[in-house]
């Protein structure tokens, strides 16, 4: 069986094992269920079949849920050292990296496949527009991997769990909101520059319906630059 597969495999056993998956899945659900349904400006109170709200609220929810995920993953194998243990294993600090990021992308999947009913509900009521829908989906699914891969990156460098998961709220804080803001009081190139950083203006562009490559291909480049940087750690505790 590939290494990579195997070290996923375990890793999601272990967030089952304990009651992280449990209390992260009913705590998104709950977050995302209460104000798409229930406060402020819901579904019913838009008056339109759309999961916009959701897709907002989700958003930020996943924004701080991520962190939480990730902080763990080599933070705690550092200070157990089990990390170095692992490391001795036919398997490459590559596929350790991989097989990591993979468990917590398949934990926010299943958290997301929860959320179905929300889209098969509003769906029921109202002419839904499927392909803005999935294009969501696929904006939530593609932020989360580059929130997981910069938690990773936090997590490799440090072996405590809470600076792991503040760390990576820090860096989040930045491409969350922080790059908007500075892209909207400047004009011109670095105006653009800025909102070229913003992780929530390229999630827009695809939850809107617009699938543009420059979005694929920055979040490609996030995820891929936060997972070398975490692997390039992990090199370093050999």
């Amino acid at each position: 069986m590939n290494p990579t597969w195997v070290i996923a495999k375990r890793e999601l056993n272990s967030y089952f094992d304990t009651l992280i998956a449990y209390i992260i899945i009913v705590a998104f659900l709950g977050f995302s269920g209460f104000f798409t349904w229930l406060f402020g400006a819901d579904v019913f109170f838009r008056k339109q079949a759309s999961l916009d709200v959701f897709f907002g609220v989700a958003k930020w929810t996943l924004f701080f849920f991520i962190p939480a995920l990730t902080m763990r993953q080599f933070a705690e194998e550092k200070r157990t050292g089990t990390i170095e243990l692992l490391l001795t294993k036919n398997v490459t600090n590559r596929q350790v990296t991989a097989g990591k990021f993979l468990s917590c992308f398949l934990m926010v999947c299943i958290a997301l496949a929860f959320t179905l009913p929300y889209y098969l509900s509003v769906a029921s009521i109202g002419n839904i527009d499927h392909g803005a829908t999935l294009c969501g989906y696929l904006g939530l699914l593609l932020m989360s991997g580059a929130y997981i891969s910069i938690g990773l990156f936090a997590s490799s460098i440090t072996n405590n769990q809470i600076v792991a998961f503040l760390l990576a709220l820090f860096i989040g804080v930045f491409f969350h909101f922080l790059f908007d803001i500075i892209a909207s009081g400047l004009t011109g190139w670095m105006g653009e520059f800025f909102n070229m950083l913003s992780i929530s203006s390229h999630f827009d562009s695809i939850s809107r319906g617009l699938i543009d490559t420059k979005d694929l291909i920055y979040f490609a480049s996030i995820i891929a630059l936060g997972l070398f940087l975490a692997e390039w750690n992990v090199s370093k505790t050999k």
